[in-house]
């Protein structure tokens, strides 16, 4: 974790004779008990706090992943807007040569011809993405078991 943690060494009251209050000598030396629990109660405390930064990076990755979603969505219905205005531009254009249905059938047919190609790409993409499975990760991982193995074997 990149922040700091309070680890506090465990200290009992003394008596007035020397001897701490769990019958230990004063002298800084704590059984192997203390020590175990120290460590224990720590590493409690660093993962819970590891646990709290993580859950708040993952809120704030998620908050900023929303209204990253929702200007692209914002995005794609203005380009939705600036292409018909742009497919009406081309049937005015084409309109001053040719009949105005004519020009419109040309600017539509165009429109279709690139949402094919769009289409058969895109499907083609999610061939290749399907199944998801991490297909590099399993056979790199089959490969160090079966290392593993012959190793295992000499």
């Amino acid at each position: 974790m990149t922040g700091t943690t309070d680890i506090q060494p465990v200290r009992k009251g003394h008596h007035s004779d020397g001897q701490r209050s769990n019958g230990h000598h004063g002298d800084g030396h704590h059984t192997v008990g203390e020590l175990v629990g120290q460590a224990t109660e720590q590493l409690s405390r660093l993962i819970r706090q590891e646990l709290a930064l993580a859950k708040h990076e993952f809120t704030e990755k998620g908050r900023r992943a929303g209204r990253g979603g929702g200007l692209l969505g914002a995005a794609g219905a203005f380009a939705y807007a600036g292409l018909l205005a742009l497919a009406g531009t081309g049937v005015a254009a084409l309109a001053l040569t040719l009949p105005v249905w004519a020009a419109a059938l040309i600017v539509t047919a165009v429109l279709f011809a690139i949402a094919g190609v769009l289409a058969a790409v895109g499907r083609g993409q999610l061939r290749r993405a399907a199944p998801p499975t991490p297909e590099e990760t399993l056979g790199s991982v089959r490969a160090d078991v079966e290392e593993i193995k012959e190793r295992a074997h000499r």
